[in-house]
């Protein structure tokens, strides 16, 4: 009797035939605002997208090109600019200021913020072009993390159209260049998140109304500034790692902030880089850091914190400027914020 013949492949679902874009998506909420959307916004967020695509492909080939390594400057942070970090700032620049819709633009490698002459673009943009850097020449995940923030007149445009706080921003994403590349984007009606097809050449909506769960199982601190932590920060860490009921949370730290925030946002848990006796604000910049992952956080349902304090409520005093950050799941956030609240130190924030 013959062996019954298999056919590789057989039982798997035939690929769907309509595939959501990043761009018919936009488009989609464009639409759905009627006679208050421009287009204005869809625009930016078109040029974003294609340097998103730019960036992603320079950084799978960076060390064909003779991309990894030093650059042989440093930013205003005093951080060492990376190759990439240069090309990606360029790329970002020069996309966002031919887009026509942006008349001003903060990046954390550059020192001041930039006006675009001449500009009629009603919108403001905040980015770090390439976060988590330092690890590029070890292949770890890095990302493009960005906020936008209306421009109340652009022939009056400047910096302070960007020093408000991260609550008035009318949209906020970030790209994470990896094993894949995802691109997560929020306009204030929930957050979604898109894979780069790279046979296609398209974003595709894989990841729809992205939601927090209320708790979750991982946390996501560098230990290794544990000496300098402050007392709550340190209770809390040792109430998750020695529970009364014995299931400790694991820990999960990459040291890039769009790969950490990224799995908090799809598995839960919390994320924090907290102030501390070392870096008396913190380490992570509120307006193209802090801010744009608190938008997202809220927006699936989570919380993001200083301590004492929500992000999205300060107020930044200059374009550079840093705050703690512990954002993620809803209850272990608000678990680590009653440490906080007991504590009779210094309340900063």
């Amino acid at each position: 009797m013959a062996a019954p013949q298999t056919t590789l492949g057989a039982d798997l679902e035939p690929p769907t035939t309509d595939l959501i874009t990043l761009t018919r998506h936009i488009l989609s909420r464009q639409r759905a605002l009627g006679e208050e959307a421009s287009g204005d916004l869809t625009m930016l967020l078109i040029a974003i997208q294609v340097t998103s695509k730019y960036i992603a492909s320079n950084v799978r080939k960076a060390r064909l090109i003779n991309l990894v390594g030093l650059a042989g400057a440093s930013n205003v942070q005093g951080e060492d600019q990376k190759k990439l970090d240069v090309l990606s700032n360029d790329i970002m620049v020069n996309a966002l200021s031919a887009s026509g819709k942006c008349s001003v633009m903060v990046s954390e490698e550059v020192d001041e913020a930039i006006i675009v002459g001449g500009s009629k673009g009603t919108y403001a943009v905040v980015f770090d072009p390439l976060d988590g850097s330092s690890n590029i020449d070890a292949g770890v995940n890095v990302g493009t993390i960005f906020g936008i923030y209306k421009v109340a007149d652009p022939s009056k445009a400047s910096v302070a159209d960007v020093l408000k706080p991260g609550k008035d921003l009318v949209a906020a994403g970030y790209t994470m260049y990896g094993s894949s590349c995802n691109l997560v984007l929020s306009t204030g009606q929930g957050v979604d998140g898109f894979t780069l097809d790279e046979a296609l050449g398209e974003f595709i909506l894989t990841h729809p109304d992205i939601k927090i769960p209320s708790r979750g199982k991982i946390y996501s601190f560098n230990e290794g500034n544990s000496l300098h932590f402050y007392e709550p920060t340190n209770k809390y860490l040792e109430s998750i790692k020695y529970p009364a009921n014995g299931k400790p949370y694991s820990a999960r730290y990459i040291g890039s902030m769009v790969a950490d925030v990224h799995r908090t946002l799809l598995y839960g848990g919390i994320f924090g880089y907290p102030d501390d006796k070392k870096s008396k604000d913190g380490k992570l910049r509120m307006l193209y850091e802090a801010f744009p992952m608190s938008f997202l956080t809220e927006q699936a349902g989570g919380v993001a914190t200083t301590g004492t304090q929500r992000i999205l409520d300060v107020v930044p005093k200059n374009i550079h400027g840093r705050c703690p950050v512990f954002l993620g799941s809803k209850d272990d956030v608000e678990d680590l914020k009653k440490f906080y609240a007991a504590w009779d130190g210094e309340k900063k924030w």
